[in-house]
């Protein structure tokens, strides 16, 4: 059998199957139990240091 049969071969079948357990992995890491104010800390962490809302600019009006 030649190099790229048997590497096709492998892509095919089990590499496939190795990638989708990887996707699962990762999925079931994000919705595990007690995650989410990790999840809520890092979306809200631009935000922390924000004392006020930001000053509103406006272009100069031409003459």
């Amino acid at each position: 059998m030649e190099l790229y049969s048997l590497l096709r071969e492998f892509a095919d079948s089990w590499a496939l199957l190795m990638l989708f357990a990887v996707f699962l992995g990762v999925i079931l890491w994000v919705l595990r139990p007690g995650s989410r104010k990790l999840h809520d800390d890092a979306a809200n962490s631009i935000f922390r240091n924000d004392k006020k809302p930001a000053a509103e600019t406006r272009p100069a009006k031409e003459a």
